[in-house]
């Protein structure tokens, strides 16, 4: 623990995507291995208040925390990396900053004075980088700033940086500067002047680098090293190669060999001790060397961006490492999922997660795979969304209710086995008004989500405004489908099975946004689990009739 909190900002070059989020986290995963309470924050420069009202093809996923807070889905890659839970104070948009001061300025706080970019914004930026470090709670605080050096939205940002140096002193706040060298094939050599650019620019804006990382496909020579530190004002241990690696989770051993924690450590005056690694590296070697593959389909409806399902696809990798097996996520866009080809689709797969989503568009291909898995025995996992799909699908084929829908599509419905909770009825806004954040959850005794969770009483993470029906949860149950996970509070259900079926879970929460390199989801095991058994069983049974 140290004494004062010291501060580290990572900016990026001209080049954007980066990949600052995971630097960020692989940094603070070897500070923590030494024993250094560590914590990050991103600074989104757009002007949207949070990422809740965005398209997923837009900005991928939005992570929400256990605050309620829709934030960037970097913070993702910070809690599966340091298994600690973020806040609303860790994610912070330019919205919020401007929203904040206008409102202190509505309410006269500031005494008559004229309101400008500077102070005032750059002041309420600093106090919201500071809010952790005066938590007590943390002895390093990194900050991302989203974006790209020389962005016009990113300047109040980096003036900000600039002043925190100057106010923090020497050895209190440092910058660390992410920036791409690449490599022109046609000449064979790596090229440096967009770095030199990137530090020059960043310069410009009165902010010294004390730390280079160079995103590259190919091995900087001490030469080149030398050149950039030369020209960047850095020492040359402080020109860190960040090379392409096979999986993010590689990032912070191949951090460690460069020793980025050593030269960050060194310039904030602290001590400095090998990295306990050592469960880290159990997982990375269980991930590298699984002993079998299962396929795993996911039905979605943004399946063109792989950032639209982040956390859920490394859910399945801290899963698959747990059962040793890889697991082969085949996406499945469900506006092109029917009752024609749906065998064709869904018959080689192991398992199937029907994705959590908004809007009617894909919904019936969502129907339509869920009614194959539940008619063939496959392994089902339905989240959010996914969980509605297999009630409006059971309410269908098996209760008869033909037009059962939710009235998140259909508003006339005469049977809404989903239906829009009542505390949403008179809301008008969309950010920030859904259900969000952790909720309790009691579970049923002799359930699927009992033996997987293995306690009675759960908290997990929520983001929608539909619900399932209660009025028609007697009917369902009484058909086979079975409520086994209810909020105490509300009575709203939160989790169905079908007991007859081979693995059949429906969660009305995000299982995804709790699932760590160190603690896997159990959800995403069990499902796991549940595929390689089905693999397995069904095996058998093809070298039987054989």
């Amino acid at each position: 623990m140290t004494t004062t909190t010291k501060y580290i900002f990572v900016t990026g070059g001209v080049t954007s995507s980066l990949g600052k989020g995971i630097i960020a986290a692989s940094l603070a995963k070897l500070l923590q291995a030494q024993g250094y309470r560590a914590t990050i924050q991103k600074l989104d420069p757009y002007i949207n208040v949070d990422p809740g009202t965005l398209n997923p093809y837009e900005h991928g996923e939005c992570y929400v925390t256990d605050d309620g807070a829709e934030t960037d889905l970097d913070l993702g890659h910070y809690e599966r990396f340091l298994n600690v839970p973020t806040s609303q104070s860790n994610n912070v948009t330019t919205g919020r900053i401007y929203q904040s001061v206008i409102d202190k300025e509505r309410r006269g706080e500031f005494l008559g004075k004229t309101v400008q970019v500077i102070p005032h914004i750059t002041d309420e930026i600093k106090h919201r980088v500071q809010i952790l470090g005066k938590s007590g709670d943390y002895d390093i605080v990194i900050t991302e700033i989203g974006g790209t050096v020389g962005d016009i939205e990113s300047l109040p940002y980096v003036e900000a940086v600039r002043q925190l140096k100057w106010e923090l002193g020497e050895s209190n706040a440092i910058v660390i500067h992410l920036t791409l060298i690449p490599y022109l094939s046609a000449a064979g050599e790596l090229k440096t002047k967009p770095t030199q650019h990137s530090v020059k620019t960043l310069m410009e804006s009165g902010v010294m680098a004390d730390i280079l990382v160079c995103r590259t496909e190919h091995e900087l020579p001490q030469e080149l090293r030398d050149k950039l530190a030369k020209f960047c004002n850095v020492r040359p241990e402080a020109v860190i190669q960040s090379i392409d690696a096979s999986t993010i989770y590689d990032v912070p051993n191949l951090m460690l060999e460069e020793g980025l924690d050593k030269v960050v450590l060194s310039k904030l005056a602290l001590k400095s001790t090998q990295p306990d690694l050592t469960q880290w590296n159990q997982f990375l070697s269980r991930h590298k060397n699984p002993k079998g593959e299962v396929i795993i389909g996911l039905i979605g409806k943004y399946v063109e961006l792989q950032d639209s399902y982040k956390s859920i696809l490394e859910s399945f990798i801290h899963a698959g490492a747990e059962n040793e097996v890889k697991v082969k996520v085949e996406s499945i866009h469900s506006e092109y999922l029917t009752e024609n080809n749906a065998s064709e689709k869904l018959k080689h797969l192991h398992g199937v997660l029907v994705a959590p989503g908004f809007g009617e568009r894909g919904i019936e291909g969502k129907i339509e795979a869920v009614k194959y898995v539940r008619e063939n025995n496959i392994p089902f996992l339905g989240i959010c969304l996914g969980m509605q799909m297999a009630v409006i699908e059971y309410s269908r084929n098996v209760l008869g209710l033909s037009d059962a829908n939710s009235t998140e599509m259909d508003k006339n419905t005469s049977n809404p086995v989903i239906d829009l909770m009542e505390s949403q009825k008179t809301i008008t806004d969309k950010g920030g008004t859904m259900r969000l954040g952790a909720w309790d959850c009691e579970l049923i005794d002799d359930s699927i989500s009992k033996k997987v969770y293995q306690t009675s009483t759960i908290k997990e993470r929520h983001r929608h405004r539909y619900e399932f029906n209660n009025k028609y949860k007697q009917q369902i149950e009484a058909a086979g489908m079975k409520a086994t996970g209810l909020n105490p509070e509300t009575g709203l259900v939160e989790i169905i099975e079908i007991p007859t079926h081979n693995w059949f879970v429906g969660v009305q929460y995000h299982p995804e946004y709790k699932s760590t390199v160190s603690n896997p989801h159990p959800l995403f095991v069990s499902f796991v689990r549940a595929a390689l058994n089905f693999k397995t069983n069904n095996n058998s049974v093809s070298m039987a009739q054989n």
